[in-house]
């Protein structure tokens, strides 16, 4: 049973601490829509993709209508796309990505996902050739998200096809460099990428999922701070255990109400519902930061002494508060440290705190990794892959998801200051560590897999 006190405190989240329900995500298999004539491919699968999200914003709607809770995302994920056009030319890949963004608009989502190949062990011809299609596709499209696993804990990491995304994301950023290489900021290259992540740009309906499905990403990094805050002003003798107990308890509130609105939309688009996502995902809002977090627990600058355990204790918390919250629990779970889209982490990279080295040793305790890093115009396609293949190793090593998403600015130093607008937010450009691994990089082949991958 709920508590008078229960609900006030939710209601307080409401009004003043930026609770929301970050993501509605709709999972929609294209695989029945395969064919070898271009045409026939767009059209069913545009008439699959509005026949089953055509009424998302109304479902979304009608759940914000009946209990007050903002949505602030609605999203669609596709099967994996490279299969889907495994036999087809370069010219259709494009014109099926159009399509895509052209459906995004009308059915009035925020992003598309599943531009997606899976390369950990290597490359079929379509994963290739929709790899080579991420410079022509993620420029030309506005809503169109895109995703490359190219590692996992039983593979091991396909150095070749970091190198060749290095050059990609290379390709990318000059074809964007008007918007600061923002084509970039759409692209996330994966260790272990879950099938159910909501959260975008690397979202994608998994072979394993249903049909059709709802898959919620809460949020809150806001609720989280400022039950902190309070707890930390109630005068009362406390240790970091206390300040886990209180995030745990936050994490449950916020879960049953992520849980409660993705039945809700499931149930008015006829689709099954999936799984809620923990994660705690900042945006450049001040107030809704994961950099703010840790300082509220006493960390004085972010990247400072102390940030990768206060972090440590909050991803554990969180996931640990909605486990109890909820037995559909999945996507990635934990909390993000995107750069330009956090402004504590944003302010604390432009102050020289937080540097890509101490981001790399904080994405071993948390859900992504080095996470819209921007980056000097002049990176290489080599130190780009280095980066990511470090980056990488984290959760090859440790049977977890880490991601990247890099983004070179062009004409611009270190120092100087990438903006994006909207969720994106902006961000200084961070310094490159000293020292090229270009010989090492250019060896190729892959990395074999940790011993952990013989655990079956």
């Amino acid at each position: 049973m709920l508590s008078s006190e229960d609900i006030l405190t939710t209601v307080s989240m409401l009004q003043n601490e930026h609770l929301d329900v970050r993501a509605v995500t709709l999972g929609i298999d294209l695989f029945s829509c395969a064919d070898r004539d271009p045409e026939t491919l767009c059209r069913l699968a545009r008439e699959k993709i509005l026949r089953h999200a055509g009424g998302i914003q109304e479902a979304c709607q009608r759940a914000v209508e009946r209990y007050g809770i903002p949505i602030v995302n609605r999203r669609i994920a596709l099967s994996p796309v490279a299969p889907l056009v495994a036999e087809h030319e370069p010219e259709t890949l494009l014109r099926f990505a159009r399509m895509l963004d052209a459906v995004a608009e009308e059915a009035g989502v925020d992003f598309i996902g599943g531009w997606t190949a899976h390369v950990q062990k290597g490359m079929t011809l379509a994963s290739r050739a929709l790899i080579d299609s991420l410079p022509d596709v993620l420029s030309e499209t506005t809503h169109l998200c895109a995703s490359v696993n190219a590692a996992s804990s039983h593979a091991g990491i396909n150095m070749d096809a970091l190198l060749l995304l290095g050059r990609k994301i290379r390709e990318m950023a000059e074809r964007t460099a008007d918007r600061d290489g923002f084509a970039c900021c759409k692209l996330v290259i994966f260790a272990n990428q879950p099938e159910d992540n909501p959260f975008m740009a690397g979202a994608y309906k998994g072979l394993g999922e249903p049909e059709c499905v709802v898959n919620i990403g809460v949020s809150g990094p806001g609720v989280v701070k400022r039950a902190i805050e309070r707890l930390r002003q109630s005068g009362e003798p406390l240790t970091l255990g206390d300040i886990a107990e209180e995030i745990k308890l936050t994490a449950f509130r916020v879960t049953r109400v992520g849980e409660l609105i993705g039945r809700e939309v499931a149930a008015s688009l006829g689709a099954e519902f999936g799984i809620v996502d923990l994660s705690l995902a900042p945006t450049p809002s001040v107030g809704d930061s994961v950099g703010e977090i840790l300082e509220a627990m006493g960390v004085r600058h972010v990247g400072g002494p102390g940030s990768t355990a206060a972090l440590a204790l909050l991803n554990d918390a969180v996931k640990k508060g909605g486990a109890f919250a909820s037995s559909s629990v999945g996507g990635l779970s934990g909390a993000f440290i995107p750069v330009a889209e956090d402004a504590a982490l944003a302010a604390a990279a432009e102050a020289g705190h937080l540097r890509v080295e101490k981001l790399e040793a904080m994405t071993a305790v948390c859900s992504v990794g080095l996470d819209m890093v921007v980056l000097p115009g002049d990176t290489t396609a080599e130190t780009l892959a280095a980066l990511a293949a470090d980056e990488l190793a984290i959760g090859v090593v440790n049977r977890k998801t880490t991601a990247v998403r890099l983004v070179p600015v062009p004409g611009k130093r270190a120092g100087d200051r990438a903006v994006f607008g909207g969720l994106f937010g902006e961000s200084p450009i961070l310094p490159i560590p000293t020292g090229a691994s270009d010989d090492f990089v250019r060896l190729g082949g892959r990395i074999p897999a940790p011993l952990v991958s013989l655990n079956n």
